[in-house]
Formats: structure tokens, sequence, C-alpha cells
């Protein structure tokens, strides 16, 4: 499928380092508040995007991504709640018809269809979607 793939917090860039190797020659764009990645996990300037995820991702709207991956939970359940709110629209306005999310949030949009998470993690570690 053609289009992005948007990782939504670099984290330790472990990752965005999985990303790079399974799809090489793909674009990754990258979006954290700051790089705190090995100097290995760290994308290209064009390609990392710095300060708050809510509102620097919203300025690739429409951009119709193949994948985005958001792993952006705080493990506090008020805070992550917040974020809640808003991550599922941000997700759908970024993804193409067909394309696929995984976020460790619950991704409750009506253009978000919730697909099987692996069998070989946790129930609700880890939620996948597909844009409809």
């Amino acid at each position: 499928m053609e289009g992005l793939v948007l990782e939504l917090g670099l984290g330790n860039g472990r990752t965005f380092h999985h990303l790079r190797e399974r799809l090489p020659g793909r674009r990754i764009v990258v979006f954290d508040r700051e790089v705190g990645a090995h100097a290995s996990s760290i994308p290209e300037a064009e390609n990392l995007v710095l300060g708050e995820i809510r509102e620097t991702a919203r300025k690739f709207i429409g951009i119709e991504a193949a994948l985005v991956h958001a792993d952006i939970g705080t493990g506090y359940d008020d805070r992550d709640a917040v974020t809640a709110t808003w991550l599922p629209d941000l997700i759908a306005s970024l993804l193409r018809v067909g394309g696929f999310a995984v976020s460790g949030t619950p991704l409750d949009h009506p253009l978000l269809e919730r697909l099987p998470a692996p069998t070989s993690e946790p129930a609700d570690r880890y939620f996948l979607c597909k844009r409809v």
C-alpha cells in the first residue's frame, strides 16, 4: 500500500528501528516532544517533527498514511484517558482508506474498524485498526 508511515512517539527508537528494517525505502515520519532515542534509531532531520504530538501531527491531516503507529501511553490512567479523547480522531484523519493503525491506546472511532489483537500479547496491550 502506498503512503507514509507515521510514528507517533519515538521514545527510545526501538519501534522506529524495526519499522525501518521491515519497510526499507519507505518514508517514516516520526513525532515526539524531544529526542531521547539511541543515535542509531533517530530519523533524518526532515523526517523528525518535534513538539506536542497532538498539535504537530495536525499539519499532516489528509496525508493518507498507510500506517500509523502510536505508542504514547504514559501508564497513568488519568493522563491516558485524556489522550484517548483526541488520538482516535487524529489517527483516523491521518490514515488513508484501508490504512492500518497500531496503538497502545484504544482507538474508538467510527472510521476505524477494530481488528483482532495478536494472541501473543496480553489483552488490551495493543489495539489494531483499519481505516474504513
